[in-house]
């Protein structure tokens, strides 16, 4: 059998077993209230749940992450052809990292307001370094001996790129992006938190206030599955993209 129906069981089996133990404990739903509670839950608030704050969080992970793999692909070629803009950016890259990301989203929150603006510039707060990291090492592992060679054969800069060093970097940066996208999922709940009138953040955060377990855990959900499926579509360009991974793809 495929991963996914190993996948698929094993997440039946989780859901029955939590069914079980809250029905034979007879746990109170505020603290733990069964899938089948949360299930109801989503279906009834539906309508504000995907229609409203899934649609707010979904343009929150895309804008920022976007901009996240522009930028990035962009500071780790520049790092690439020039040894100055390395030295004096990536160790300030390296360092942005030994703070607590969580401890930063306030001030980001600060500079960039409460609106759409903030939680984007939350959501590249944890996307970017991924990719530039990535991308980086990516072009740096590119083959020495075929780089001399395609210089002793007098291809051009934008040569090279196109035919080495672009695809031999693939690997690396799809790696770090699986990475950004599920992690852009954190930093839009984040940047919710800490103040938004929308978004599933916004409403789990406004549910458990509120004691509304189901309404918790139904959001929660909802951005599991928005990762998962992040997941899923970077993967699937990766296979696209790659033909290593495409290769390797077709053996299996």
């Amino acid at each position: 059998m495929g991963r996914g129906i190993w996948f698929g069981i094993s997440i039946a089996i989780f859901l029955l077993v939590w069914e079980a133990v809250c029905r034979f404990f007879g746990v109170p739903p505020f603290i733990l209230p069964p899938p089948s509670a949360v299930v109801v839950s989503l279906w009834d608030l539906r309508a504000s749940l995907v229609g409203v704050h899934l649609w707010a969080t979904l343009q929150e992970v895309l804008l920022g992450l976007s901009i996240s793999i522009v930028f990035g692909i962009s500071l780790a070629f520049a790092m690439i052809r020039s040894r100055i803009v390395e030295r004096l950016v990536y160790p300030y890259i390296v360092i942005s990292q030994t703070i607590p990301i969580i401890a930063l989203s306030p001030v980001f929150i600060l500079w960039f307001g409460y609106d759409l603006s903030g939680k984007i510039a939350v959501t590249i707060l944890f996307t970017f370094f991924p990719i530039v990291v990535n991308t980086y090492d990516g072009l740096r592992s590119t083959d020495k001996e075929m780089l001399q060679l395609l210089k002793t054969m007098g291809a051009t800069n934008g040569q090279i790129f196109t035919k080495l060093q672009l695809p031999s970097s693939l690997p690396h940066f799809f790696s770090g992006l699986k990475v950004a996208a599920t992690y852009s999922v954190a930093g839009a709940t984040i940047g919710e938190w800490l103040g938004a009138s929308e978004g599933l953040g916004y409403f789990g955060r406004r549910a458990s206030g509120n004691f509304q377990a189901p309404a918790l855990f139904a959001s929660v959900l909802l951005l599991s599955i928005l990762g998962m499926l992040l997941f899923w579509l970077v993967g699937r360009i990766e296979r696209h993209f790659s033909p290593h991974m495409k290769t390797k793809g077709e053996q299996q």
